[in-house]
């Protein structure tokens, strides 16, 4: 008894003393998770003593932690710790800092799942953490590796398969990989996801676009089959729409491309020639069931008539004909256009073509396009197909909108219009108008310059004016004047001075116009004009001085056409220079040139020297020359002028003091 008391006061000293010791060396109280850890006895468990420094052995105890590491993988290897070694831990799980101090930190809304090496991604991302973490998802080969003895609060352990959290639809029937079909996005949709390709039976064609569960029904167990599913033959999945027919396996005509389409070998093969109807020209390449309507190849078809398939496009139009409209007559199995009707055929027709109509296309008479094209038209006149050219200026007697008489199938132009047919015209060619071409005088009428000059039906047309495979283009030419004047065609180049003359009658009662002066054959021909019914009459020498001399032009710039005839001079003055310096001018300064010349000659003068002088000449002086005695010269303005007063009246002015011409008293 007493040595029993002994031992147990020795070892309350001890536990004493120990108690005493750790808390001299241990920094502080260690957190709960570790506390049954406290005491100096347990610090080795933890620390390993090396040179007065302490190192760690978390992993020793935290062999899940340590497992990872040196598998490479999970978060504390993201972080660069070295596998086998616990010197790291320490940064982010420190102790010694109190019973209440979180060793482990975790924020479960902000940590980076990537970090782990598996990212959350698709519909993962949103998916509560304590959904996947929990004890039943630890895999059973990660459970003796966790010390912890709540394994709710561990995030190791579980397994990266999808079976670890979902259930297996397919029951392992298809194998562990889920990713193979589906993602993480969407279960149902495995169409972006799974390669039918990588299969025995490839999806072509069609196929390719067939919903899944079109071929992968219910087996009987309730369950969709994906394995196990019949394919070798096409009936295995479709119905027989031949009901047995053929002995040949569908791929003999069909492809997976579609069912109307048939395979290019059938063509190939199958020669229709023995069949009653020989494929030709472009039936060659026509869909067998473009006639075989819904791939019945055993129902017989019509084909004695082009009509027996195909619509008539005439609309029954030739159904009169001898041979009911036979389509073979204009077109054959090698193209319905171009139709073999050509201008040999149009000849047995009640309309030949000739000439120009035999290169119009069908299309430029037989319209519209289409199938509302119409083949009987209107042919007796060339108005029913030709737009009129010369908008009904031919339309009255005696042309009657007849084209024929002025034009022929062979073209528009040139028109068989000649001079004989003008001369029925009321404006005859003569002179230079028989050398000028038609379009000179028959302009458009936008060439006019006065509307009043033109039939009311003339207007400028600018748009196409025949059939449209032969356009002519044409701005509608006048043919017919109101005005027939020659300033119709040509401008006045007098500017109306003589637009009282030009109103003076023909005997047929149209104005005279400009042939008042001129004439057709040359212009500067003017003949015609009679100066004695201006003004002034032309007498004498006038008659043949040039216009010019008298009608001037004010200066260099103008023209002799532009002169103002009408204010041309009267007086002699006006065109003669006064030679004699004014000696015979009277008061009012004008010089009488007709006292002594007149317009036949200028010499001899014809100065009646009795009358108008003081000296009248007698005897022998009428025979007298004036130069003998006017001699007297003068200059003025620099040039020498003879004067004719005063003249000597004495015998001795002239003949000196020779006594048989001195003066009798």
């Amino acid at each position: 008894m007493f040595v029993r008391k002994i031992f147990l006061i020795l070892a309350l000293a001890l536990a004493f003393v120990a108690s005493t010791a750790s808390a001299q060396i241990s920094p502080g109280p260690l957190a709960r998770p570790h506390k049954d850890l406290e005491g100096a006895t347990h610090c080795i468990t933890c620390h390993q003593l090396a040179g007065g420094k302490a190192s760690f052995k978390c992993l020793e105890c935290h062999t899940e932690i340590a497992a990872r590491l040196a598998a490479h993988k999970g978060l504390h290897f993201s972080y660069g710790l070295p596998p086998g070694s616990s010197q790291g831990c320490a940064k982010c799980h420190s102790d010694h800092n109190g019973v209440d101090f979180p060793i482990v930190k975790w924020d479960t809304k902000t940590f980076d799942h990537k970090q782990t090496g598996y990212v959350l991604e698709g519909k993962h991302a949103g998916v509560e953490c304590k959904k996947c973490h929990t004890p039943e998802h630890i895999s059973a080969s990660a459970r003796p590796l966790i010390k912890m003895k709540d394994l709710s609060r561990t995030f190791i352990g579980i397994a990266e398969t999808c079976g670890t959290c979902h259930k297996d639809f397919h029951q392992g029937r298809l194998g562990p990989k889920c990713e193979t079909c589906h993602n993480f996005n969407e279960w149902k949709n495995v169409g972006k996801t799974f390669d039918h390709s990588k299969t025995r039976y490839p999806l072509t064609g069609e196929h390719g676009q067939v919903k899944c569960e079109k071929c992968h029904t219910p087996g009987p167990d309730g369950k969709t089959r994906y394995q196990g599913i019949p394919f070798g033959k096409c009936d295995d999945c479709h119905k027989d729409p031949h009901h047995g027919s053929f002995k040949q396996s569908c791929a003999t005509c069909h492809t997976t491309s579609g069912w109307k389409r048939v395979t290019q070998g059938l063509k190939d093969n199958f020669d229709h020639s023995k069949t009653k109807y020989p494929l030709e020209g472009k039936h060659k390449t026509v869909e067998c069931t473009a006639c075989h309507l819904n791939g019945d190849f055993k129902k017989p078809l019509l084909f004695a008539k082009c009509t027996d398939c195909h619509k008539d496009a005439h609309n029954g139009q030739f159904l009169k004909r001898p041979d009911k409209g036979e389509c073979s007559a204009c077109h054959d199995v090698n193209g319905w256009k171009p139709s073999k009707f050509d201008v040999k055929a149009h000849a047995t027709t009640q309309y030949p073509l000739a000439g120009k109509h035999a290169k119009v296309e069908c299309k430029g008479c037989h319209l519209p396009k289409g199938k509302d094209t119409l083949y009987k038209v209107k042919f007796a006149r060339c108005l029913d197909c030709h737009h009129d050219e010369h908008q009904t200026q031919f339309a009255a007697a005696p042309w009657i909108n007849q084209c024929e008489k002025c034009h022929t199938v062979d073209g528009f132009k040139p028109s068989t219009f000649a001079l004989a047919k003008h001369k029925q015209t009321r404006f005859q060619l003569t002179g230079g108008h028989l050398a000028v071409l038609c379009a000179d005088c028959h302009k458009p009428a936008s060439a006019f310059a006065s509307a009043a000059l033109l039939p009311a039906s003339v207007a400028v047309q600018t748009e196409p004016t025949s059939t449209e495979s032969a356009p002519a283009y044409h701005t509608t030419a006048v043919y017919h004047f109101q005005d027939i004047s020659c300033t119709t065609c040509h401008k006045d180049p007098h500017n109306g001075q003589f637009a009282e003359r030009m109103k003076a009658l023909r005997g047929d009662g149209t104005p005279i116009g400009c042939e008042a002066c001129h004439t057709t054959k040359n212009w500067k021909d003017i003949t015609r004009f009679d100066h004695d019914r201006t003004k002034f009459a032309l007498v004498g020498a006038h008659r043949a001085v040039t216009c010019i001399d008298c009608h001037k032009p004010p200066n260099l710039e103008t023209k002799l056409i532009d002169v103002d005839f009408t204010q041309a001079p009267t007086k002699c003055e006006d065109c003669h220079q006064d030679i004699h310096a004014r000696q015979f001018a009277k008061a009012e300064g004008i010089t009488p040139c007709a006292d002594c010349h007149n317009a036949a000659k200028w010499k001899p003068s014809l100065f009646d020297h009795d009358k108008r002088t003081q000296f009248a000449l007698a005897g022998a002086h009428k025979n007298v020359r004036c130069a003998d005695c006017h001699k007297l010269f003068r200059d003025v303005d620099g040039k020498q002028v003879l004067f004719y007063k005063p003249t000597p009246k004495d015998c001795k002015d002239c003949h000196g003091a020779d006594p048989k011409f001195q003066k009798k008293s």
